[in-house]
C-alpha cells in the first residue's frame, strides 16, 4: 500500500495565515494551529518577565523576548512564550522583527490538552535540540512544576523537575534564583 505525502508547508506559507487570534506555528513542514492563551497562561507568563526583568535590571547580561516569532529554517517557524539571548548573541540571532537562529533559552508555558502537551514536550524539544538551543524550560501550571532540559550534544535531555517547594538556578544566568511557587502565584 502506497503511502499518501503530503507536501510540506513553508514559511512563506506560514505568512498566507489569517490574523485571526490563532498561533500558526510550522515544524518540519507540518502546520500547527493553537488558540490564543487563557488568563492562568497568560498569569504565568507575567509572573516569569516579573522575575526575569527583576534579575536583568541588576545583572544585564541578556535581553528577555515574550512571544517572538522564531524562524529557523523554510520549514520551521514557532512562537515560543518567553526567549532569552545573552547580550552578545543578540545579533547573531536577530534578523530584522524576528529570531532566525537558536536562542539561549527557550520557556514553554504548557497550554491545557493532549496536542500541546505532547508538541511542547516532544516535537518543539527535539526543534530546539535541532537547531542548538541551550536550555529549554517547560512551565506545567496543570501539575504546578517546571522541568528543565539542558542540551546535551544534540540531544535536550531532562535535568531537573522542580515543584513549588524548589527553586530555579541555572548556568546561563549567573546568581538567578526563582522559587517555583512564585510562578503560579496569581
Amino acid at each position: 500500500m502506497a503511502s499518501r505525502i503530503e507536501p510540506l508547508l513553508t514559511v512563506a506559507d506560514l505568512d498566507a495565515c489569517p490574523d485571526d487570534n490563532n498561533r500558526y506555528e510550522l515544524i518540519g513542514g507540518e502546520l500547527f494551529v493553537s488558540r490564543a492563551p487563557g488568563l492562568s497562561h497568560q498569569r504565568v507568563l507575567h509572573n516569569l518577565q516579573i522575575a526575569f526583568a527583576d534579575y536583568l535590571r541588576t545583572s544585564p547580561i541578556g535581553i528577555i523576548v515574550p512571544g517572538p516569532g522564531m524562524i529557523l529554517s523554510d520549514y520551521d517557524a514557532v512562537i515560543p512564550d518567553i526567549c532569552f539571548v545573552r547580550n552578545e548573541r543578540w545579533d547573531e540571532v536577530v534578523t530584522g522583527e524576528k529570531f532566525t537562529r537558536a536562542v539561549d533559552l527557550v520557556i514553554e508555558i504548557l497550554s491545557p490538552g493532549k496536542e500541546n502537551r505532547e508538541r511542547d514536550l516532544t516535537v518543539k524539544r527535539q526543534l530546539y535540540a535541532k537547531y542548538g538551543v541551550e536550555e529549554y524550560w517547560i512551565v506545567d501550571s496543570e501539575n504546578q512544576c517546571v522541568l528543565i532540559y539542558r542540551l546535551q550534544g544534540s540531544i535536550l535531555e531532562e535535568i531537573v523537575k522542580l515543584s513549588v517547594e524548589n527553586e530555579i538556578t541555572t548556568p546561563l544566568l549567573p546568581r538567578f534564583q526563582l522559587k517555583v511557587s512564585s510562578i503560579f502565584n496569581y
